[in-house]
């Protein structure tokens, strides 16, 4: 799509608006939450045209993102930098977080704040929570990003590292997310990082995923419209998640890995669209749709890829 000849959709404030604009500029349209979706222009819209302008954040606050100095969660920060929005960039790596924070404060113009955090860690949990509760700069979009993998299967890793994982991808979502649902306004959102492997027989890893859709398509329904959740749920991505879990993928067929702006761009779209559940590529929904019905031998021999 050239970014010289795009169409607009609006459902912001619930009126649907529409409008041609040429080398749209971030700042002043293209917000997902907003909401303003980039499509192809079609015959059908004519010549009809509608003038824009919001402020940096379009009025809807900072998105926080978990993970986010590397893989998707630097990804989702990259792109909703350059839709204009404010970010709080939580990790455990505070270089990285300030490299990516100072090339996106100055390429974009936006606000970035930088909270660095172990969220293994009651200290570290409680900076982020504290930082979800301040209602001065208001956090409008959570993004559950932050998680790990381990190497081995169940009975093959330490209980500890079984307990750690279990921390990261269940109970760390399930409390900033309750934190910020005590104080987000009304059309708000949180994205929590899920995957295909929730929806499989995969070991603790899918069964932690599963726990993390599952309350997402609930949340989903429960807080709407408030606040809307989705559960994105990404296959195989060329991030560093593998490396750091040392898998061996030279097993996986070329197509299929996704790239990583690819998965958010489709997350940010069926989150836009108040979608409980993100499956980016139809090839992931067909094996996700596939692994439903086959039997559990072969459902985790599937799943077991990767490993």
């Amino acid at each position: 799509m050239s970014t010289e000849d795009v169409f607009l959709t609006s459902t912001y404030a619930g009126k649907v608006m529409h409008g041609v604009c040429l080398r749209p500029d971030p700042h002043t349209v293209n917000r997902f939450w907003g909401r303003w979706m980039l499509r192809p222009r079609q015959e059908s819209d004519h010549d009809l045209v509608v003038s824009v302008s919001v402020g940096n954040d379009g009025g809807m606050g900072y998105v926080l993102i978990t993970g986010a100095s590397s893989g998707l969660g630097a990804e989702f920060a990259r792109q909703l930098g350059a839709y204009g929005h404010h970010l709080v960039l939580v990790a455990r790596d505070v270089h990285r977080l300030t490299s990516l924070a100072d090339e996106l404060s100055s390429r974009h113009q936006i606000d970035v704040e930088v909270v660095a955090a172990d969220l293994l860690t009651e200290d570290g949990v409680e900076r982020v929570t504290d930082r979800l509760k301040n209602t001065s700069s208001p956090v409008t979009t959570l993004i559950n990003n932050a998680g790990f993998g381990l190497p081995g299967w169940f009975g093959d890793s330490t209980i500890e590292a079984e307990q750690d994982q279990l921390r990261i991808l269940v109970e760390v979502p399930m409390r900033l997310s309750y934190a910020a649902l005590q104080v987000m306004p009304h059309g708000s959102r949180i994205l929590n990082v899920a995957s295909t492997a929730g929806f499989t027989p995969r070991g603790t890893y899918g069964a932690a995923k599963a726990w993390v859709i599952s309350f997402s398509r609930w949340a989903n329904v429960h807080y709407a419209p408030r606040v809307h959740t989705t559960a994105v749920c990404p296959g195989f991505v060329r991030t560093e998640f593998h490396e750091r879990l040392g898998a061996d993928v030279s097993g996986i067929p070329s197509w299929m890995w996704l790239d990583s702006a690819r998965v958010v761009r489709e997350a940010l779209s069926d989150a836009a669209k108040d979608r409980g559940v993100s499956i980016p590529s139809k090839r992931f929904k067909a094996l996700t749709a596939l692994s439903r019905i086959l039997p559990d031998k072969a459902a985790t021999r599937l799943a077991g890829r990767g490993r």
